[in-house]
């Protein structure tokens, strides 16, 4: 779980202005740092499947937002893939 100052440092990176928190570029920055958390969490606990389920909406969450910033603006989602590292 993220903590609220990891939180607003990770908006804070990627919003588009000062209060931007719920653009699709910030969802994808949220998202992932919780599923980087969460996949951690999930390699010292195999048997955990409510936690795997829950890492698995996160990822279907993740790519519904990166399909819709591809579809609306590809510039942004290149720019968001790029800076997260998620594809390419």
């Amino acid at each position: 779980m993220l903590t609220t100052r990891k939180k607003a440092a990770i908006i804070k990176d990627a919003a588009r202005h000062d209060a931007d928190t719920g653009s699709p570029d910030v969802q994808v920055a949220l998202l992932s740092k919780q599923i980087d958390e969460l996949a951690k969490h999930l390699k010292k606990n195999p048997k955990d499947f409510h936690s795997r389920r829950g890492l698995l909406q996160m990822v279907a969450d993740r790519r519904s937002h990166l399909r819709y910033l591809e579809a609306n603006d590809k510039r942004r989602y290149n720019a968001v893939v790029k800076k997260l590292g998620l594809k390419k």
